[in-house]
This record gives structure tokens, C-alpha cells and sequence, in this order.
């Protein structure tokens, strides 16, 4: 047996975290009877509906890497959004969920999968799976800016920090972050005067974006799955 998180993690309708929202919400139904307690122990003749629509769990999980072109969002379903990065996965009956996200306005490396505990850690912090970045800013960032950025910098009442940066060529930039809080990169820049024009990610451990075109989109290889596992369990 699992508990009901579990269980819709592993369905791959959605990662752990959003499972548990949507069971307090009462979305979810046992055998025709809403259950609200993520704790539940699923058994074996129970069947259990997200919204009216059945969940079964995934044996057989895919990993899949996306290059996200600019002008597409990373949610499921968003109803204010015009383009979904999903749409460009051509998967059918495959339910799939982002691991972490990119900005609308940012573009390049990103994993969807249907298996929902590794979804939940690639996304976590907690795991710190590196993440490699390309930027170009409007304006050169002077190096006092840059020690400012690899020192810290409090946004919002967050202390935004990248794991590192170094300086390309004129106005661009590599960034390399473990933990990614929300469009961390872009207000970095803008708080040392060089706001972000184009901010492209190109790895994701050590799965490398290559050769990907924009909008296309490949299955991980098993030794890039093995690899980001093994990274996980390190964590």
C-alpha cells in the first residue's frame, strides 16, 4: 500500500506537493467518496478519481527534455496562458509534469516526466541539482557587480545567491544555480543595473540541452535518468 500522495505522484497527475494541495481542496475522490487526508493508505480494490477522471498508477515512466522556446509557459494548465510548453510534447495518454519551471520569457533546458517522485526532487531545493544558464544583459556588469551577485543580494525579502558567475564576453554572462527561486537570475541583474534580455538554460545536472532545437524536444537517455538519480540520492 501507499498513502493517496503517493499514489497520484506516482499516476504522474501531478508531483507530491500539488497532489497534497489538491486533496485538501477536495478534488479527489475514493471509490465515490471525497478524501481529504493525504495520509490515506490506498488498497488495493480502491479507485480513486482526480476530478472525475480515474488515476492509475505509471509503471513504465518517461523523462523528457524539452528545449523552451521564449513566449511559452511552464504550468500544466493556466488558463491566462497563450502557448503551454506541454503542448510541444507530443506524448498521447502520457500525462506529464514540469520539473521546476522557466519563465515565459525565458527559454532552453527543461525535464517533464510522469514519474512524480522524480519530478518533486529535481524540483526540490533541497537536492541542489545544478543548473547552468546563458545571459545577456542590457548593460555590462561592472566586477563589482559581479561580487555583489556571487556575495548575495536581498530581493523582496529574499536573499537571492547564485553558486556562480563569470563573465563571457561583453554583456555575457554564465550563471550556475542550485536552487533557482522564482526569476532569480533577471533580478539579480536588474539590482546591479543590467537588466536581463536573454536568458537561456543549458544544463540541467549533467543532462546537456546540445544541439536541441527550439520547440523540440527528446527522451533522456537511461544514463542521463541514472545519472540525475544518482545526483539525488548524494543530496
Amino acid at each position: 500500500m501507499m498513502n493517496l500522495v503517493k499514489y497520484i505522484s506516482r499516476s504522474g497527475a501531478a508531483s507530491r506537493r500539488n497532489a497534497e494541495t489538491l486533496i485538501r481542496a477536495g478534488r479527489v475522490t475514493v471509490s465515490g467518496q471525497v478524501e481529504t487526508n493525504p495520509a490515506y493508505r490506498v488498497k488495493s480494490d480502491d479507485r480513486i478519481r482526480l476530478d472525475g477522471n480515474i488515476l492509475d498508477v505509471v509503471e513504465d515512466f518517461h523523462y523528457v527534455l524539452l528545449n523552451k522556446p521564449r513566449g511559452y509557459t511552464c504550468s500544466s494548465a493556466d488558463p491566462h496562458a497563450d502557448m503551454l510548453a506541454l503542448h510541444l510534447i507530443h506524448l498521447p495518454g502520457v500525462r506529464l509534469v514540469s520539473a521546476g519551471r522557466l519563465d515565459k520569457d525565458s527559454e532552453g533546458a527543461i525535464i517533464f516526466s510522469d514519474d512524480g517522485d522524480f519530478v518533486n526532487r529535481l524540483s526540490h531545493p533541497r537536492y541542489g541539482i545544478l543548473k547552468r544558464y546563458r545571459v545577456i544583459t542590457r548593460n555590462p556588469i561592472s566586477e563589482e557587480g559581479l561580487e555583489k551577485i556571487r556575495s548575495g543580494i536581498r530581493d523582496g525579502g529574499e536573499m537571492l545567491r547564485v553558486k556562480a558567475v563569470r563573465k563571457i564576453a561583453d554583456r555575457e554572462y554564465e550563471f550556475i544555480l542550485n536552487e533557482g527561486k522564482k526569476r532569480e537570475i533577471r533580478r539579480l541583474t536588474a539590482a546591479v543595473g543590467a537588466p536581463t534580455l536573454v536568458l537561456k538554460r543549458l544544463t540541467i545536472g549533467s543532462v546537456e540541452l546540445g544541439t536541441l532545437q527550439p520547440g523540440k524536444w527528446r527522451n533522456l537517455t537511461t544514463s542521463e535518468i541514472n545519472a540525475l538519480k544518482n545526483l539525488m540520492k548524494q543530496s
